[in-house]
């Protein structure tokens, strides 16, 4: 916020005029947009308005989420005390006799099961301040290897995928502004105009430009209409589509063969293995005839500059790591990496997923993307931490794995902040069920989610509004995010619900912090020399620009572009991988005969806590729905607009039909963004895959049958 803003918020408040001032940023998607909350009260009466604001990655623009996301935040439902669950019901009581009950449960807890007992479950939506900040706390305030967060759920196996072939991990590898200068753009998996809308006129210019656009997807999503080829995949089979690409790639002279030998490790492996792949079986297995995929690969191959972008619809599968390692193939392999318009992008989901992995959420990390097992690593964040090296705990397990861990007893005790793992998790009623079993459980939310139903203490955080902080965008630029609207109630800001707990729990000389800013000068000092350094990011530059990290020192312009002269493994050099073409996953059958697959819906966001509650959100998508062929609908006796149940061998869900021609007549899809009988990840598959623990969201079998109206008979 720039100093003349805030001497007018400030002049308003001692006058104590009508109107209000509120900088901030959008609470939702990986974009990040800018904007400006205006709030003007008319005769007892609140008015708002939104103005989109500039920013080098938006360019002003907003989407419907952002201009009414302020609507939750206003909610009459917000949580403004903290709430003890007293014979079934919860009941207010003070912030001091909740630390007092936390404190009691926790270290009860600890002394009768150990230390990693208990279970620390955060978000990719948290800032960069509060992510850093939740895994200190595990590690130093509670003392337990068990963190993980939802972020697993989002971008676990493209991160994975981008260590091991590169590295390193960031969203994309050049800027956003390049893609207009892109002649082929592949879109694996990503529905850019439902997801990210505000990035969608960078596509579209690129269009205008000539590019190809290659779109790969079991629908004809809004972002398919770019397409100039469009690939109905089977869901699942991405990895063996991508060797039939490769195949093609080899066969007709399109890898960059001087690039290959002086920057890649893994070639003579990877041929051998591509000279063996039939094109004919990869059309059979994927159902994409082999001269659509001649014709996607020599465009690729063929283009001056060319970007490959994947999103969920490739990594929520059980074999997503391997998937998008694939991928990085196909971009190695033609030299399509560290120059102007040729690179990766895998696009973010959450709005602070890509920092909320970067400092400490994950099981196996610690701040700047160091590793929990290596000592040198250790050794440094426990410099920084005040504490030694051998006091951390080791790596724990996945987000799903915490839950079995629940289930079996072994985690007692959980901590959730900024999360609802009821309704993302999959195999939801699994969840459900095993959250039941915990002696204590603690949720820190905005509202009453479906997870915060079950818990036992419900403490009430700040909104976007509210909650100043840095956030990391698909891009890797480090944003800021003023706040100064005022907290409602008793609200505090998640760092000072950590801090607190720290210091009933005897750590707090850990965690002697006064506001965000201080916090994130820490951050930098635990990033620094890691490959997430933000060191020479400070808040003084970030309320001027957006700093792309990694940034070793505040004279460093920061990196827009990775890998234009080496990658980040020791020697310098990617890794390629040989990628089998099939995997364990679960087939059609004669009881079970359809794909199901999920995703979000424009107007919603992950588990619609905060978007089911905006009411002009809400309205425009009020109910979950079953998109289907009419075809199928057909054969199954399926009317349009009518209540279908869909089951698994996992539970089953009851959905609204919707026919559409422009999905496969063998899928249906499904939005994850509500709870209860609509809740679509009572179905989805939990199986995990073995490299990235992603569970298997994008690809489940089920029946489906429809819904007897009771009132007609």
């Amino acid at each position: 916020m720039t100093k003349d803003l805030l001497n007018y918020f400030r002049a308003k408040e001692q006058d104590n005029t009508s109107e209000m001032l509120f900088d901030t940023q959008c609470p939702f998607c990986s974009v990040q947009c800018t904007m400006r909350l205006v709030e003007e009260r008319i005769i007892e009466r609140n008015r708002y308005k939104v103005i989109a604001k500039d920013n080098p990655t938006s360019r002003g623009r907003l989407c419907i989420k952002g201009l009414y996301a302020h609507q939750h935040a206003l909610h009459p439902e917000r949580l403004l005390y903290p709430l003890r669950k007293v014979n079934g019901q919860f009941v207010r009581i003070s912030w001091e006799e909740a630390l007092h009950i936390i404190k009691e449960n926790f270290v009860s807890i600890q002394k009768e099961d150990g230390y990693d007992a208990l279970g620390v479950y955060g978000g990719g939506s948290l800032t960069n301040e509060e992510a850093y900040l939740l895994g200190k706390f595990a590690r130093v305030a509670l003392r337990t290897k068990h963190i993980d967060y939802n972020g697993r759920f989002c971008m676990s196996a493209a991160a994975a995928a981008m260590n091991d072939a590169f590295g390193l991990d960031r969203g994309f590898t050049n800027k956003l502004s390049e893609l207009p200068l892109v002649r082929t753009i592949i879109l694996a998996g990503a529905n850019v105009a439902e997801c990210q809308p505000t990035i969608m006129p960078y596509f579209q210019e690129a269009k205008k430009n000539g590019a190809f656009f290659i779109v790969i997807d079991p629908r004809e999503t809004k972002t398919a209409e770019l397409a100039d080829l469009h690939l109905k995949i089977k869901p699942g089979t991405d990895a063996a589509f991508v060797n039939g690409f490769l195949k093609v790639l080899f066969e007709e002279g399109y890898v960059d063969e001087t690039f290959v030998k002086k920057r890649t490790e893994g070639f003579t492996e990877l041929k051998a293995h591509i000279d063996r792949i039939d094109l004919e079986e990869i059309a059979r297995i994927t159902e994409i005839p082999a001269e659509m995929i001649r014709l996607a690969a020599r465009q690729y191959g063929s283009a001056p500059t060319g970007m490959v972008f994947t999103a969920r619809g490739v990594e929520q599968q059980t074999n997503g790591y391997m998937t998008v390692r694939n991928w990085l193939n196909v971009v190695l392999v033609t030299g399509k990496i560290g120059k102007i318009g040729c690179g990766y992008g895998a696009i973010t989901g959450q709005g602070n997923g890509q920092g909320g992995r970067e400092h400490g959420q994950k099981a196996d990390q610690l701040p700047g993307y160091r590793h929990i097992e290596n000592p040198e690593h250790r050794r440094y964040i426990a410099s920084v931490w005040g504490i030694s090296a051998d006091e951390l705990p080791s790596k724990g397990v996945s987000a799903y794995e915490m839950m079995q861990k629940i289930d079996a007893g072994e985690i007692t005790g959980l901590f959730v902040m900024g999360s609802n793992p009821v309704v993302s998790s999959p195999n939801a009623q699994f969840v459900k069920n095993a959250l039941q079993k915990l002696k204590f459980l603690v949720v820190v939310d905005l509202f009453l989610s479906e997870t915060a139903e079950l818990a036992d203490l419900v403490l009430p955080t700040s909104s976007y509004l509210e909650d100043e902080g840095t956030m990391t965008n698909f891009e890797g630029r480090v944003t800021w995010r003023p706040a100064l609207r005022k907290r409602p109630g008793e609200v505090k800001h998640d760092w000072e619900i950590l801090c607190g707990i720290a210091e009933v729990l005897g750590r707090g000389e850990y965690f002697r912090y006064s506001s965000a800013e201080e916090i994130f000068a820490e951050l930098r000092l635990a990033s620094r020399g890691g490959k997430a350094d933000y060191y020479g990011i400070t808040y003084e530059r970030l309320r001027k620009e957006r700093v792309y990290w990694p940034c070793p020192s505040v004279d460093h312009p920061g990196t827009g572009r990775l890998f234009e002269q080496s990658f980040a493994h020791p020697d310098g050099k990617a890794r390629l991988a040989v990628v089998d073409n099939e995997y364990e996953k679960e087939e059609a059958t004669e009881q079970y005969p359809l794909y199901v697959t999920t995703g979000r819906v424009l107007t919603h966001y992950l588990s619609g806590t905060q978007t089911r509650r905006s009411p002009a959100l809400a309205s425009r998508q009020i109910e979950a729905f079953m998109e289907i062929h009419p075809n199928t609908a057909k054969k199954y006796k399926i009317e349009p607009n009518t209540l279908v149940k869909i089951e698994t061998m996992r539970g089953s869900a009851v959905l609204r039909s919707k026919y559409s021609d422009r999905i496969r007549e063998d899928t249906i899809f499904v939005p994850f963004h509500w709870s209860g009988m609509q809740n679509i990840n009572h179905i989805t598959d939990d199986r995990l895959d073995p490299h990235c623990k992603m569970p298997g969201f994008k690809r489940c079998v089920a029946r489906i049958s429809p819904v007897v109206d009771l009132q007609k008979n």
